[in-house]
């Protein structure tokens, strides 16, 4: 298998830069065309993205190109956010079969995950409200697609970046997505107990969720409210457990870096890798760099890598696929002959 990454940015949203940005990675491969090519642009392209995948097909000679639009695209080389900018992997001599079982990389721009998803088969990928997809080298009207990597397996990282605070709570009181009581007392008296001393005048709101148990996502918190309660994005039940958590950068480097470890110590050593990353975790989050892609970079030099911030990120699950915010999904491609890593 032959895989490879590029990337172009510029001033405007012009179809140049997805050829730019194929042509770029065909040459880093050695290829003078590809057989499938995930493509991903930056949103500036959402309104009229098929110019640009027609240059992206000419410089690839192939229709096989999927993927979708994105708050901002990353590459083993870099970031970039705020700027037009196109994005691509170029595969070549691809195994010809296996790897059927494996989750269907799939790009969402309703904003949502498509209501027939959660109960399909296993996907991965990244969602990008009011966003474009396509597949084919044609965009799709319903702004959904999806990318099979035949003979491909990827190992899942999915890194949230949260600390619990405190121990799991009873919801005592709640009118749909309104929290007025946790363990009897005023749903925020009692957030603001959980906090540090520093934070509780001001709760940073956009850093905060409830959590009903580790492996599902998180609710977010709209507002704080007059009367002690909280609005959240997700209902929730009276008699229901759940636990506060809050997402600060020291903490969701030292988790993406410390899976990153113990995968480099089981020997895996992927061809290539997909981050999908949400653009309120990225350099906005850390602040002054992407300190997942830093984390990534340092343990496998070398190896390619495409990107993309969004709105959400769509990991399989025992109970169906799921959509995520303000989480990392990584995704370490083996040939799916590869043992499975104890």
């Amino acid at each position: 298998m032959i895989v490879a990454s590029g990337q172009a940015s510029g001033p405007s949203a012009v179809p140049e830069l997805a050829e730019q940005a194929v042509r770029a990675a065909l040459a880093r491969a050695g290829l003078a065309r590809a057989e499938r090519v995930l493509l991903l642009l930056s949103r500036d392209f959402a309104r009229h993205p098929q110019p640009a995948l027609r240059a992206a097909a000419g410089a690839a000679a192939c229709l096989q190109i999927a993927g979708g639009t994105a708050s901002g695209l990353f590459t083993e080389d870099g970031w970039l956010i705020d700027q037009a900018a196109a994005a691509a992997l170029v595969f070549a001599e691809l195994p010809a079969t296996g790897g059927d079982e494996a989750p269907l990389l799939s790009f969402s721009g309703q904003g949502r995950l498509p209501w027939d998803w959660p109960q399909d088969r296993q996907r991965v990928g990244l969602v990008d409200s009011d966003g474009g997809a396509w597949q084919q080298a044609r965009e799709c009207a319903d702004a959904r697609s999806a990318l099979a990597l035949p003979g491909l397996r990827p190992q899942l990282l999915l890194s949230r970046g949260l600390q619990r605070l405190g121990a799991a709570q009873p919801v005592t009181a709640a009118d749909a997505h309104e929290l007025r009581q946790l363990a009897g007392s005023a749903a925020l008296d009692n957030l603001r107990r959980h906090l540090p001393g520093e934070l509780r005048a001001r709760p940073p709101l956009h850093q905060l969720c409830l959590l009903r148990a580790e492996e599902q996502p998180g609710i977010a918190i709209l507002s704080a409210n007059s009367d002690g309660s909280l609005t959240l994005a997700a209902p929730l039940q009276p008699g229901e457990e759940v636990f506060w958590g809050i997402r600060q950068p020291l903490a969701a480097e030292q988790e993406i870096r410390h899976q990153l470890d113990v995968t480099v110590n089981r020997g895996i050593c992927p061809k290539f890798a997909l981050m999908f990353s949400c653009i309120g975790r990225g350099p906005l989050f850390y602040g002054d760099d992407d300190r997942d892609l830093c984390a990534f970079r340092a343990a496998f030099p070398g190896v390619p890598l495409l990107g993309a911030y969004g709105t959400g990120q769509i990991v399989p699950g025992s109970d169906g696929n799921r959509m995520f915010n303000n989480a990392l999904l990584t995704l370490l491609y083996e040939s799916a002959d590869v043992q499975p890593h104890p």
